[in-house]
């Protein structure tokens, strides 16, 4: 279909979907297996001025939008998801900054994050802390000009090479959530350690670790925003960043299907190529048309959010859930055209099913997504 995009937009698309081509499906297997940080593919994208797609033009960035973005993480979804995730999760942690920094915070961290000099991190999940963001332990404390960090954040993406950290913790218990904040914390600072780079089931390619703040001192004017709006933060991050995660199973549901696609031209059995038997067909119809809907919604929330859209929070979770389920959906069915083959990881289906499955699950599960759409339909009808 044709999603009147702009020249600038086709551009940013071909640019990604180059270096998805040149530089990612080469190596996607051995990254997977050998689970190693894609460096040098965050070093293209930096060379490629990607990282700064999001980031306003006044602080070394492209001043495009939430649709930019998207069409950039959906094509090297495409090829592959550990390396998407590495380059979407920087967008994650940038948006606390984005959002609701200080022009002087803005002034000293968006410029090394648009040229791709510094990785950026979200820390809210926690091990009693994930749908229930509200329940986080981690504190901070205030002690004369800094803010005293304890506690550990779990399951952080690009923990440990990242050297920004945009973190919430609790500055004041007795409040619930509004007793959160939010803070940027560089690498570095005493204090402040990573755990052990967790095993996945799938994008083995991006750096997973726990952040432990041991009596982390950080100055106080490293919060953002103001103490308390740490929960706010955090959901108007949220709000902004699912529309890309919606982008990523775009990606990968496009990729999978483009492989069931050429194998099933390819595979005779008994005497014609499976893609003439109608039980493949149909499913390859189903395939591409859940595919071109997820798309369809995922841009056109995109484009809802770069409107200046006050309420996106329905919106960006309707992106989130039908986006990822269907990815899911489609790897799966890639594999079943595909057969045997497909369970090999001589083919890159396998690997696109086990790496699907994170989608479902990270930045706000798709049953929690659900919840946000139902208390969202609850409001409007009052």
């Amino acid at each position: 279909m044709d999603y009147f995009l702009t020249e600038e937009q086709i551009m940013i698309r071909d640019l990604a979907r180059q270096i998805a081509e040149e530089k990612v499906v080469p190596v996607r297997r051995e990254l997977d297996e050998k689970e190693e940080f894609p460096w040098e593919i965050m070093k293209v994208l930096a060379q490629s001025d990607l990282f700064g797609l999001f980031i306003p033009e006044e602080y070394g960035g492209l001043g495009k939008g939430s649709l930019e973005l998207c069409i950039a993480v959906e094509e090297l979804s495409r090829a592959c998801l550990g390396v998407s995730t590495t380059y979407a999760a920087n967008a994650l942690g940038t948006y606390p900054i984005l959002l609701f920094g200080s022009d002087e915070q803005k002034k000293k961290y968006l410029p090394d994050i648009a040229s791709g000099k510094r990785l950026v991190a979200f820390g809210l999940t926690e091990a009693n802390a994930g749908s229930d963001a509200a329940g986080i332990q981690t504190t901070a404390k205030l002690e004369g000009n800094e803010y005293v960090l304890n506690g550990t954040k779990q399951w952080i993406t690009n923990g440990g090479e990242a050297e920004i950290y945009t973190i919430i913790a609790m500055t004041d218990r007795t409040k619930g959530a509004r007793g959160a904040s939010a803070f940027i914390v560089e690498k570095g600072t005493p204090g402040f350690t990573f755990g052990k780079k967790e095993e996945k089931m799938g994008i083995r390619a991006s750096s997973t670790r726990e952040l432990i703040f041991e009596n982390c001192r950080i100055p106080k004017e490293n919060i953002l925003s103001k103490e308390g709006m740490g929960f706010i933060i955090a959901m108007k991050t949220l709000d902004n960043s699912r529309a890309g995660v919606g982008a990523q199973g775009v990606g990968v549901a496009q990729g999978a299907f483009d492989e069931a696609v050429k194998f099933a031209k390819q595979r005779v059995q008994f005497g014609h190529p499976i893609i003439t038997f109608q039980a493949v067909q149909h499913m390859l119809a189903d395939m591409a048309t859940e595919t071109e809907a997820a798309r369809a919604l995922v841009y056109s929330v995109a484009r809802y959010i770069d409107s200046g859209a006050k309420d996106i929070t329905k919106e960006s979770a309707m992106a989130k859930v039908y986006a990822t389920d269907i990815a899911m959906k489609v790897t799966v069915n890639a594999v079943q055209v595909m057969g045997g083959s497909g369970y090999m990881r001589e083919y890159p289906v396998e690997k696109m099913m086990r790496d699907a499955k994170i989608l479902q699950i990270y930045e706000g599960t798709n049953q929690i997504q659900r919840n946000v759409i139902g208390q969202a339909l609850i409001k409007k009808q009052r």
